[in-house]
């Protein structure tokens, strides 16, 4: 199984120390030059390997961790997304029901990704950190949803 986050933001690079910390190479990539930020992933650890956006796509699970209005040119990087398993991490905050045509956020992302499944990640406003639960009793509220395409 391979894994990439397209995306190397705060919400992408703290997806990356999740992996990293779980000793599991993962890609990261963006829309820019991977050189731009090679530096912030070697930083994290040898196993976030920075790619461009074409290498990275090659990957079984796909997080997009990209702003929600740049969803569709990641989405366009395909011709088809079949096989794949998009792991959205989007945040439609502030884009209105109009602009999503009174649909939730993950269906609009789902039917840009033609073919792949989506599953929809949430960790509310928290998910920049994702360290370490604060207590081994009280670990941090994560939730999944999906789609069946």
């Amino acid at each position: 199984m391979s894994y990439a986050i397209i995306g190397f933001g705060n919400i992408g690079q703290a997806l990356a120390k999740a992996f990293a910390r779980s000793g599991i190479e993962v890609s990261v990539a963006s829309t820019r030059d991977p050189k731009s930020f090679a530096s912030a992933a070697a930083a994290i650890e040898p196993q976030i390997i920075p790619k461009t956006l074409a290498e990275a796509l090659k990957a079984d699970i796909v997080f997009l961790a990209v702003r929600f209005e740049s969803h569709p040119d990641v989405a366009k990087a395909l011709p088809n997304w079949k096989g794949k398993t998009i792991i959205d991490v989007t945040n439609a905050y502030g884009v209105s029901p109009e602009e999503l045509g009174g649909q939730p956020s993950s269906r609009v992302v789902a039917q840009a990704f033609t073919g792949a499944g989506l599953v929809r990640y949430s960790r509310g406003r928290y998910i920049p950190h994702c360290g370490p639960a604060p207590s081994p009793l009280r670990p941090p509220p994560v939730g999944f949803g999906s789609t069946e395409q």
